[in-house]
């Protein structure tokens, strides 16, 4: 691995303040790892994220375009615009505005539940955490960079897939668990090229070949 990739992808804005973040999060989180509901909370937050990843990548990046301006140019910056320019790296990965939010979102219903602030910080640290485990699998799937682990490489060429193959399958980026499980895991070979691929805005008009 090459120190100038690792220096572009720490160094991007959005991902350095995430790092912030995560660091932050997880001094308190280690200062109670001897608290058995630190480590629940803490695995429990990264599936938490595992299963986001998949079913938001889906059902909302892969929406069909919304008829309002805003969101529409909300779907473009979030995912659309990222499959018309897969290697922008300005496009690669989820912008702060979009994250935070999330985060703040769901560390908010996990201390409703638990009322527990230990509990809520170890979930926000699972969650950012395996945010910033997707984000790198993320960005070396589209970098010039050859995983290290047969695993790694295997994901790489799945997630390649889906950008330049198929929209439809291998929605996975971190795991494949999800796309198994759901049936939108498939055989390369046994997938036909898409003609919207690279065009997401276009997957629903009436006159593009299926």
């Amino acid at each position: 691995m090459k120190a100038k990739f690792l220096k572009e992808f720490f160094t991007f804005p959005d991902i350095l303040i995430m790092s912030i973040l995560f660091l932050i999060s997880l001094s308190f989180t280690i200062s109670e790892w001897y608290v058995l509901k630190t480590w629940v909370a803490l695995v429990a937050g990264m599936i938490g994220y595992a299963a986001s990843e998949y079913l938001i990548h889906r059902f909302l990046f892969h929406l069909k375009p919304p008829r309002n301006p805003f969101f529409l140019q909300l779907l473009k910056r979030l995912h659309y615009d990222h499959h018309a320019d897969p290697n922008n790296l300005h496009l690669l990965f989820l912008p702060v505005w979009y994250s935070l939010p999330l985060i703040v979102g769901t560390g908010a219903i996990c201390f409703l539940l638990t009322s527990d602030l230990i509990v809520t910080n170890a979930f926000v640290t699972g969650v950012i955490g395996f945010l910033l485990f997707y984000e790198w699998k993320h960005y070396i799937a589209h970098r010039p960079v050859q995983p290290i682990s047969p695993w790694g490489r295997w994901m790489k060429k799945l997630h390649l897939w889906h950008h330049f193959k198929n929209e439809h399958y291998w929605y996975g980026v971190t795991s494949p668990v999800f796309d198994v499980i759901l049936g939108t895991y498939k055989n390369e070979q046994d997938v036909e090229k898409s003609s919207t691929v690279r065009d997401l805005e276009r997957r629903w008009d009436k006159d593009v070949e299926l």
